[in-house]
């Protein structure tokens, strides 16, 4: 190493005055920081200031805040963000999702126009960050819970429950909380409906400007003609579906439609859940055709926090399983994440004054079991583990 390398390496370990001088609320130091908004992936220290980053520099003395974290073997990175998650009533609440390092989240249609009320109690009082797509059917996902499983779907009998002047109105009325619609597409949900539905929920969405996700999965309709309805921005979930009328053709190909929808800002979104949402064939396949998700979701309800779904953490730890980077999987639920609607733009990133969200991570060592939807188990070495979480520069937990 010359002299001039030296100097630039001691300089960089020499916290300017500005920094040493500061008085932070809090440092997080000594973790491995992963930013991928800012291509940032190294050791150093995270400073807080009035609920905002400060700074990131390798070396920030912990009197220089009034809190210390050591985050010494651990990853550092920003808040995670769910954009799919069904925190429908009081059997799962933000509270419990924000434990395992999740700092803003989206419940996926859960509600509709009739009965969203019902939601935003939820949301006001979240102490994470909480917004909702409004669902096109005007009662949510799964509206006949006493007739099931005679009729579980919103549009088996037609397309009654589909009404835009109701969905406009609600959205107009809580656009604050409202970031998107959710439509669901398949054959138990929508019967031979699913492009009329889309249809529908293109004319709500469209005056206010949101996006739709869409679930997919063994829909009556081909995916191509379903694609051709989407506009840049929305959103297809659970991606990794297995036939038939998912994203690949009967050989296993994906379909030249699908790439041409990425390309045109369709976004893609894996959406874990439970019931038939994907398999490991179908994930690895996709994976190794170059085709990896925008965005890693949960689509986390109830029993889901019990089983196959866990937390946001473990569908990202099954990723690392299936070869993805872990940088790659970082940025699919922080800076990805943020990009799928614009609402969270200024979230999903460490950089200067951004809202200190912050999620510390440990990539565990052992063996660990991990499922798909049909009960298909695979054996990892590795697991990502929820050791703290700030919120806005409070440190939560």
């Amino acid at each position: 190493m010359n002299r001039r390398t030296l100097l630039r390496a001691a300089a960089a370990l020499t916290l300017p005055a500005s920094i040493r001088a500061a008085d932070f609320d809090l440092v997080i130091r000594n973790g491995r920081v992963i930013d991928p908004a800012q291509k940032i992936d190294r050791i150093a220290d995270v400073a807080i200031r009035a609920g905002r980053i400060a700074a990131i520099h390798p070396k920030i003395p912990a009197t220089a805040a009034a809190e210390s974290i050591d985050a010494a073997g651990k990853l550092v990175v920003p808040g995670l963000i769910d954009i799919h998650v069904h925190s429908r009533d009081s059997t799962l609440l933000p509270p419990e999702i924000m434990a395992t390092g999740v700092t803003t989240m989206v419940d996926g249609g859960s509600r509709g126009a009739d009965n969203i009320d019902q939601i935003l109690e939820i949301v006001r009082s979240a102490p994470n960050r909480m917004r909702l797509l409004i669902n096109i059917s005007r009662l949510g996902n799964n509206p006949y819970p006493e007739r099931e499983p005679e009729r579980r779907g919103e549009f088996m009998d037609g397309l009654d429950l589909a009404d835009v002047a109701k969905a406009r109105a609600s959205i107009e009325k809580n656009r604050q909380w409202i970031v998107g619609m959710k439509a669901r597409l398949s054959r138990n949900i929508a019967a031979n409906h699913d492009l009329e539905v889309l249809r529908l929920a293109v004319e709500a969405a469209t005056p206010s400007g949101i996006p739709i996700m869409i679930h997919i999965g063994d829909t009556a309709s081909p995916m191509p003609e379903i694609l051709k309805l989407l506009r840049p921005g929305d959103i297809v979930t659970h991606l990794y579906a297995p036939p038939p009328h998912g994203i690949q053709d009967d050989a296993g190909r994906i379909l030249p439609e699908v790439h041409a929808a990425r390309k045109r800002g369709i976004r893609f979104d894996f959406g874990n859940g439970r019931n038939g949402h994907w398999t490991w064939a179908v994930a690895e396949s996709c994976l190794a055709q170059g085709f990896p998700p925008d965005t890693l979701s949960t689509d986390l309800e109830a029993v889901g926090r019990k089983e196959q779904v866990f937390d946001l953490p473990t569908v990202m730890s099954k990723f690392l399983l299936l070869g993805m980077p872990l940088p790659q999987v970082i940025a699919s639920v922080t800076s990805n994440a943020a990009r799928s609607f614009k609402e969270f733009h200024e979230y999903g990133s460490l950089r200067k004054g951004a809202v200190a969200d912050v999620t510390i991570l440990e990539l565990t060592k052992g063996s660990f079991e991990f499922v798909d939807n049909y009960k298909g188990a695979r054996t990892g070495m590795q697991k990502l583990v929820t050791r703290g979480v700030i919120v806005a520069g409070k440190h939560v937990a």
